[in-house]
């Protein structure tokens, strides 16, 4: 039996997306992250899908505050990051990289990406093709540097870079239209990436979502998926030096822009 997975997309909070993951195999239906139960009953609502599980990629509270509600109202079972234990109420199973996580008939890859939180995990669906990058990975992004350093993060991104370039992936927020501008002002001659920013805009204007995107095309335009090209190191006064380096100054210019 060919395994067929739907995934719906729809806005949380401010600038979170949420995602509804259904295996229509065994009906089990998994919200990637918890931000807003509201908008996740009404998904359900919508598609007529009855949650089953609630997959965690990150402890900050507009990625769990749901939790509670969801799983009281569905008994859902949640799946969280082991590393971070301590921080989210009410998992049931706890995964690190390595791991694989079912839902019904579809399997997902856990990955860890260290960076944004310690803790940070994403989960791959390799069948499908489906990248769920919460705040690690975003549209000509990544997540803001809050307790990990660059070693770590750049080596974690190197990881989901090196998947198939036609996986489509799902970010945790609505960053992309200043990302873009930010990638534009560090590598302003980039064809793929005058692309995407172009694409962007008619999206954005568009009312419609940015997401999700390929991860073949991130690979060309997003500059922190590139903290190994020397067109970049050149930009920051860094030729010859360590990706790694290459990337906390890409991170550091992101943050100061």
């Amino acid at each position: 039996m060919v395994v067929t997975v739907i995934v719906d997309v729809f806005g949380a909070r401010d600038d979170n997306f949420g995602y509804l993951v259904h295996d229509s195999a065994t009906g089990r239906t998994a919200t990637i992250d918890a931000p807003d139960a509201a908008a996740i009953r009404n998904a359900l609502l919508q598609r007529g899908w009855d949650l089953s599980d609630i997959f965690i990629t990150h402890h900050h509270i507009d990625h769990v505050e749901a939790i509670p509600e969801l799983k009281a109202e569905f008994g859902a079972r949640v799946v969280g990051p082991r590393a971070e234990a301590d921080k989210i109420a009410d998992l049931d199973v706890l995964v690190a990289g390595g791991d694989t996580v079912t839902l019904g008939e579809t399997s997902f890859d856990v990955y860890d990406t260290p960076g944004h939180t310690l803790g940070h995990i994403v989960f791959h669906e390799p069948v499908g093709k489906h990248l769920f990058s919460a705040d690690a990975l975003f549209s000509l992004g990544v997540g803001r540097m809050f307790e990990g350093t660059p070693g770590p993060m750049w080596e974690a991104l190197k990881v989901l870079r090196a998947l198939p370039d036609d996986t489509l992936v799902y970010c945790g927020h609505e960053y992309t239209a200043s990302n873009a501008k930010f990638a534009l002002s560090i590598d302003p001659d980039n064809a793929a990436l005058q692309q995407r920013a172009a694409e962007v805009a008619q999206l954005r204007a568009a009312g419609r979502p940015t997401i999700p995107f390929a991860l073949g095309q991130d690979k060309a335009a997003n500059p922190f998926l590139r903290a190994d090209d020397p067109a970049l190191a050149r930009h920051y006064g860094l030729a010859g030096a360590d990706p790694a380096e290459v990337f906390a100054a890409i991170r550091k210019g992101k943050d100061n822009f």
